[in-house]
């Protein structure tokens, strides 16, 4: 039985799971101490989000190539979507570095892009009057399975995409964006909380001058 599409982004989320919060971006742990001007900067490569955005890509570009005919504007539409996903993902990691502000815009920019492919996937098996899996499915919770997989990689899924059908492929990586988006959504609650609690960079180097300055005085007062 197909399910109704309104209902189609409330499911597939996994949120569920119980997800480890090392993986989410409080790994950042900016979350430091006011004396410090530069946050650690965190491995992208370990957060469950960039991971899935990782296979979502290489799901996409099989699956455009594949399914799609040759011409059509939706396959750049969708690989250039789920390239903007990771890509995003990288850049918002690395800038963490000295700007807040930019990884939480850069974070939102992944969210969108992968909300956007989201969309593509549905169209697909909408105008095909093919089946959208109900997040309970014993295929949603399949992949759900799958998608546990540490590291997770598009090896996982190899074979899978390499011998299923289209209907298939789509919904699994209907599955796995909406993974990414619930992880992305984590990731930006925990960076706004923090930006609120921290500031940014600017912020930062104004109580570390303050913070010195009284260090210094204090110094001076002991002499």
């Amino acid at each position: 039985m197909k399910k109704n599409a309104n209902n189609v982004s409330n499911g597939n989320d996994g949120s569920n799971e119980k997800l480890p919060s090392h993986n989410l971006h409080t790994f950042h742990k900016s979350h430091t101490s006011q004396s410090s001007i530069l946050p650690p900067r965190g491995d992208y490569r370990t957060l469950l989000s960039y991971q899935k955005s990782e296979v979502i890509y290489e799901i996409t570009y099989r699956f455009t190539k594949r399914y799609l005919k040759r011409g059509d504007r939706t396959i750049d539409q969708m690989v250039q979507a789920a390239r903007s996903g990771k890509q995003n993902i990288i850049e918002g990691s690395k800038a963490a570095m000295t700007s807040k502000e930019t990884e939480i815009k850069l974070t939102n920019v992944a969210r969108a892009s992968l909300e956007e492919l989201l969309e593509d996937y549905l169209d697909f098996l909408r105008v095909r009057d093919m089946q959208i899996w109900d997040k309970d499915s014993k295929e949603a919770i399949y992949v759900r399975k799958l998608s546990k997989t540490e590291p997770l990689t598009f090896d996982v899924f190899r074979e899978i995409v390499e011998t299923r059908p289209a209907e298939v492929v789509a919904n699994i990586a209907i599955c796995l964006i909406h993974q990414a988006n619930y992880l992305l959504d984590q990731q930006l609650r925990g960076l706004e909380k923090a930006f609120l609690k921290d500031g940014g960079l600017r912020e930062r180097m104004t109580r570390a001058r303050i913070q010195s300055r009284q260090q210094q005085k204090n110094g001076r007062g002991l002499i």
